[in-house]
């Protein structure tokens, strides 16, 4: 395949398109295009051979063309200008008028360069492996001195459509952020390759999969999933009522409402929103899109990203929270890793991390996502990374399913750089979230859910239920920000099943990684049901 990474002056093409190479697998062959005809060009080539890998093979030629015989290896071609160059002086296309018309042999000798750079894309394009061509964005890059400069940007500009024409994928690179021109589809699926099931990459984990809305029976009082209890709100049930009686839903579903109330909502451009089927979803199509090379998920955390990504083929690191205060140091954090995944406030363990500390974890060629699901449901001070574009990388996903108590209907969202989010909306199929859920999220970013009300009355529930459960023998609670709290009793296994004998559920959280069979997550609901809990859990503790 035939990758094309094009940019301006330092824009961080040459990075981009270095990662890419590395992604590959395969050894790589590091074609410089480029002569040291000066002492400027001489450091540029010195800081570019200081940066590669020691096992890339470097190989300086004034035609990468052959260089293509290798069918193992990645092909790194960087830059296009070098060669382009190159070939303009052997057709004597460079002239020092201030005006020159191209004339017979000029066009000849253009026609000549631009065959030479279809010959590259069609022998890059059908060669078994992996070619990456770096090349100038055409009024960007350098360009030669003299009045030859506008030749050098006509064919440089026709050089670019050649190549792209050829490519399964291709980046446009601005201020080192890269912008997918031309996606290419995923390994299984490019042509002239069989679609077939095979054995995945990265071996499933069955745990990862399991949720709370599994642990309740019907009758059951239902502690094991963490949404806030009672009865739609009067102001979530006149919002439906008015989606389900009115037009919305003769026609197909329209985004730009809610993406512009929660633009506003966040401070944000319209293009750095993207409405979800519910949070999850948005795990799921990062992880499609982005296929990173070093992905780390916190843990124990909401386990979707992780499955999300083992799905994609992609391996994960785990970084560990430390009890019992399950607080993120940052040093627990890979600084090779190019994805990175946590909870503010985490579940299951309600820890709340310092908007600064998250911050940090931020960085230039890392995406950095904070799944805020139980936001919301925080009663103090705005911990939130929504207003934050200023953060390289930095992805936010949010849920309305936890404070509104909606479950059933999917509705979330996701913030992050607008070049990122264009990728997702590409992996996606169309009208993916319905009119109600549109609904909902258009009224929640108009600010229309008196949500700081919710926040605030679990909050003195939480107080009261995490009282009570620390006076009971043996009971461990953490603290919590969010509307559940985390516990570990001794005998968990015995005491969930003493629980659910009660007709009580609560979520075993052995399912979480780096968690036991003895620690439990319980939902703050009601007094009244917040009472029964800790008179069941008492029973179920008491000696036999």
């Amino acid at each position: 395949m035939l990758i094309l990474v094009t940019g301006g002056i330092r824009s961080g093409k040459s990075e981009h398109a270095e990662a890419l190479a590395t992604a590959t697998g395969a050894p790589v062959r590091y074609v410089a295009t480029g002569e040291a005809s000066d002492a400027e060009l001489a450091e540029r080539i010195a800081r570019h051979r200081a940066r590669r890998p020691s096992g890339w093979q470097t190989v300086e030629t004034s035609d990468p063309r052959t260089v293509l015989g290798d069918p193992g290896a990645t092909v790194l071609i960087d830059n296009l200008t070098g060669w382009l160059c190159h070939l303009m002086a052997t057709e004597g296309l460079f002239t020092p008028e201030d005006v020159a018309a191209w004339g017979p042999e000029g066009e000849a000798g253009r026609r000549r360069v631009l065959d030479a750079i279809e010959n590259l894309a069609r022998r890059a394009a059908e060669r078994p492996g992996t070619t990456i061509v770096v090349a100038d964005e055409a009024g960007l890059g350098g360009v030669p001195p003299g009045a030859g400069a506008r030749r050098f940007l006509d064919l440089a500009g026709e050089a670019a459509r050649i190549l792209v024409g050829a490519a399964g994928q291709a980046w446009l690179v601005v201020a080192g952020q890269p912008l997918a021109l031309k996606p290419g589809p995923p390994p299984a699926l490019r042509p002239g390759r069989p679609l077939a099931i095979t054995e995945p990459a990265v071996a499933p984990d069955p745990a990862l999969r399991q949720h709370g809305d599994t642990e309740a029976r019907p009758g059951d009082l239902d502690f094991a999933v963490s949404v806030v209890p009672g009865p739609l709100r009067a102001g979530i049930q006149d919002t439906l009522a008015e989606v389900l009686a009115g037009a919305p839903v003769d026609r197909y579903p329209d985004e730009s409402g809610a993406i512009g109330a929660l633009a506003r909502r966040h401070h944000r451009s319209p293009d750095e929103v993207l409405v979800l089927n519910g949070a999850a979803e948005g795990f799921w199509l990062l992880a499609g899109a982005l296929r990173p090379r070093q992905a780390v998920c916190v843990h124990p955390s909401f386990t979707e990203p992780e499955a999300a990504l083992r799905a994609h083929g992609v391996r994960v690191e785990r970084a560990w929270r430390r009890p019992p205060r399950w607080v993120l140091g940052p040093a627990a954090i890979d600084p090779a890793a190019d994805l990175v995944v946590t909870g503010n406030p985490n579940n299951p363990t309600g820890t709340m991390d310092g908007a600064a500390s998250l911050a940090g974890l931020a960085s230039a060629g890392r995406i950095l996502v904070v799944d805020e699901a139980f936001m919301d449901l925080v009663d103090g001070p705005d911990a939130s990374l929504t207003t934050r574009s200023d953060l390289p990388g930095l992805v936010v996903v949010r849920s309305l399913t936890k404070v509104l108590g909606i479950p059933g209907i999917r509705a979330g969202y996701l913030l992050g750089p607008a070049w990122l989010v264009a990728a997702l909306r590409e992996h996606r199929p169309p009208w993916s979230v319905g009119a109600p859920a549109l609904a909902l999220l258009e009224a929640y970013g108009r600010g229309s859910f008196a949500t700081q009300g919710i926040a605030a009355a679990v909050a003195v529930e939480r107080a009261e239920l995490t009282a009570q459960l620390r006076g009971l023998p043996g009971v461990e609670v953490g603290d919590s920000a969010a509307n559940f709290l985390l516990l570990r009793v001794p005998g968990g296994d015995v005491v969930w099943r003493a629980l659910r004998a009660r007709h009580i559920a609560v979520r075993r959280a052995v399912s979480f990684p780096g968690l036991t069979p003895d620690h439990l997550r319980v939902a703050v609901r009601t007094r009244e049901d917040n009472q029964a809990l800790v008179a069941a859990l008492r029973a179920a503790l008491a000696p036999s």
